[in-house]
């Protein structure tokens, strides 16, 4: 089944539905900020179909799905982060620990409840943490945590494609907890091979950390050869 197209804000979108591939990445050219389809699903197949194009979903409640491709892309190459001199004094102290995977739902859900004064509500609604938890069962959605007395305090999640990660969403509820478990996860991730991390949008929270833009070509270039660079968990 082909997409349907209807007009939004002066260009096109595609309206698409379960079995509707997703439309060609150029079509987001014609919205603001790479929106390129409307609707769809949150199955397995579908997220992991949509980020190994560099598509990826972002929404609010009350909306339909809203898909997205943005251009320029804000991307991390973990041999270029930054580590400011006060927080790699902070990673070494032991007063903490990063831990992997021991409570993916539990961050999703800190992640959604994580005050963000640029934004009105939150896009990790329950049918995301739901989606997201598929993946997580699959071996593709993973978490960083940093736990402080064995209480969870900061972390981020997000997916693992081959030799690729792309960065979802964080929180802290302790000064510097998400950006532990960020660099830890970095390094981790480095150590594994992978060779780039999807930020998605530009912020200077990221930049700080390194991360800087490419264009959608470039980024679509080394993401066809970096998802298939090594075994899928599945």
């Amino acid at each position: 089944m082909l997409a349907s197209y209807y007009q939004l804000h002066g260009g096109k979108v595609a309206a698409i539905e379960t079995n509707t591939p997703f439309p060609p990445l150029q079509d987001a050219l014609t919205q603001p900020n790479g929106l390129l389809a409307i609707g769809g699903d949150l199955s397995a197949e579908r997220l992991l179909n949509a980020y190994q194009q560099g598509i990826f979903p972002w929404f609010s409640e009350g909306q339909p799905i809203l898909w997205w491709s943005p251009d320029p892309r804000m991307v991390l190459f973990p041999d270029e982060l930054i580590v400011s001199r006060s927080l790699n004094k902070r990673l070494k102290k032991a007063d903490y620990e990063v831990r992997y995977n021991t409570a993916f739902k539990q961050v999703m859900k800190a992640c959604a409840m994580a005050s963000r004064p640029d934004q009105d509500g939150t896009w990790i609604t329950d049918v995301i943490i739901e989606g997201y938890c598929k993946l997580h069962e699959l071996g593709y959605a993973v978490s960083a945590e940093t736990w402080i007395d064995n209480q969870l305090v900061g972390g981020l999640y997000g997916v693992k494609i081959g030799r690729m990660f792309y960065g979802e969403s964080m929180f802290h509820h302790v000064t510097d907890a998400s950006k532990l478990a960020f660099v830890s996860l970095v390094k981790k991730l480095e150590s594994e091979g992978v060779e780039m991390i999807d930020c998605q949008m530009k912020t200077a929270h990221l930049a700080s950390f390194g991360a800087r833009e490419i264009d959608r070509a470039e980024f679509s270039q080394r993401l066809a050869k970096l998802i298939h660079l090594s075994d899928d968990p599945a």
